[in-house]
């Protein structure tokens, strides 16, 4: 039996902490011996005994040829590649199946998460924070899932980073199925897909609540964009406070039924958030999640004031920029805001303010979408006026 086939087998012993099972096996392999007669002496109960020596050939056999692939690896606890913040939770994998770079475990990440049924705002600002965290050198991990967990792979992806899929399934049996795709994409840039579960193992609804517990053990912090009530995405969020981890929460518009649970998180004292850098400076990262601004060569300054320049960009007030047709921006709102509801808030004619949302569109102030306009970028010194009551 190779030590491999070791691992495997006690993986699905039951009742079985992490920490003994390991020693076991070291004990194990030292002596080379893995009969009955040895693992009851190791301490295990005749049924775990049982569950060792019986695991079905089919699904071993399986997980030891895929593992026979490229960039296919089993890592087991205490290992290289084995997350020492992983380590650290209360109930960490015995082992992980992983396809992709292993390395990539080891890198600093925040874990985004959020309702498979998610509203604009939230796809919106799910791209927005997946970006800026790969700006401040952050690995965005998730689950895979339909809605904001894909969204959040893919934005990652567009933004040029690094996403870490943690699967409730085994790594051949690739769930959902709209995702395989997706799931192709992140290996393919350099990304990782994890499952503490035979790679033939289905999925099954038992095992995504459990592997929650693995997407906020490997980051530093989890950011819950959108949540119902009873949303799973709150199953993570209160794994993350059982592990220590930091929890923050996108506020969203009130009386929407996808951001309850967040506004529910914040009332207990998660971080609120509105940018990324939010984040960054809370997880102490020491790094600007600011994107290099590239410079034409027409319009660089002379080198001796390059550097005040820079200085001036970074460090301008919001009350300093230059706004075009603030009374407008002002009335358009973060969700979905018709024509008809902006020129009744700014009492100007429709005509009028159709030209004025276009401009602020090509300026990159607002976006239109189905049923009117929202906000995709902030400007905190501006604020509606002219409202009609």
């Amino acid at each position: 039996m190779t030590l491999q086939e070791a691992w495997i087998r006690m993986s699905v012993v039951k009742r079985l902490g992490t920490q003994r099972a390991t020693g076991i096996i070291h004990t194990l392999s030292d002596r080379g011996i893995y009969s009955s007669s040895e693992l009851a002496n190791s301490g295990l109960l005749p049924e775990q005994v049982a569950d060792f020596q019986h695991i079905n050939q089919h699904w071993l056999s399986a997980s030891l040829k895929w593992l026979e692939g490229e960039n296919c690896h089993l890592i087991t606890f205490g290992s290289n590649f084995y997350s020492p913040l992983l380590a650290q939770i209360s109930s960490p994998p015995l082992i992980l199946f992983a396809e992709g770079s292993a390395e990539l475990l080891l890198s600093p990440q925040i874990a985004m998460v959020g309702s498979r049924d998610y509203s604009h705002y939230g796809e919106q600002y799910a791209q927005v924070f997946a970006g800026g965290l790969v700006s401040s050198g952050f690995t965005v991990t998730s689950g895979l899932a339909m809605g904001i967990d894909g969204i959040s792979h893919k934005a990652t992806l567009e933004a040029q980073g690094k996403t870490i899929a943690v699967l409730g399934s085994g790594l051949m049996k690739r769930y959902p199925s709209c995702h395989l795709k997706l799931a192709d994409r992140i290996l393919g840039q350099g990304g990782t897909l994890v499952s503490e579960h035979l790679v033939t193992a289905p999925p099954l609804a038992v095992n995504f609540p459990r592997r929650n517990r693995i997407i906020s053990g490997l980051s530093a912090g989890v950011l819950v964009i959108e949540a119902t009530l009873r949303s799973g995405s709150l199953i993570t969020a209160r794994y993350a406070l059982e592990q220590g981890r930091e929890v923050f929460a996108l506020p969203g518009p009130l009386g929407s039924t996808t951001s309850e649970g967040t506004h529910w998180l914040i009332q207990q004292g998660a971080y609120l958030v509105t940018e990324p850098n939010d984040i960054a400076e809370q997880i102490g990262s020491g790094l600007t999640w600011f994107p290099t601004i590239k410079v034409s060569e027409s319009l660089k300054m002379p080198p001796e004031s390059e550097s005040d320049a820079s200085e001036a960009i970074i460090c301008a007030p919001d009350s300093e920029v230059e706004l075009p047709f603030a009374d407008v921006l002002a009335n358009v709102e973060y969700e979905v805001t018709s024509v008809d509801v902006v020129a009744e808030r700014a009492g100007q004619p429709v005509p009028e303010v159709v030209g004025k949302l276009l401009e602020l569109e090509l300026a990159g102030w607002i976006a239109a979408v189905s049923g009117g306009y929202v906000r995709i970028k902030r400007a905190s010194h501006v604020r509606r006026t002219n409202v009609l009551i």
